[in-house]
């Protein structure tokens, strides 16, 4: 038997979605290592509540 996701898990599920597409944008034009190395810096930057935000360079 199959559940029907929820609302949430749909979304969710779109996000994903939305994030492979992307990786796999990123591997075919600079490889795997720069795909794995600017989601792993987006993660930390969600993980620092960084996201947005822009940083203040001495003059």
């Amino acid at each position: 038997m199959t559940q029907a996701l929820s609302t949430e898990e749909q979304s969710k599920d779109r996000y994903f979605q939305q994030l492979a597409k992307v990786a796999e944008e990123m591997v075919d034009e600079h490889g795997k290592d720069f795909a794995a190395g600017a989601l792993v810096l987006a993660a930390r930057w969600v993980a620092e509540n960084r996201l947005g935000q822009t940083e203040k360079r001495p003059n």
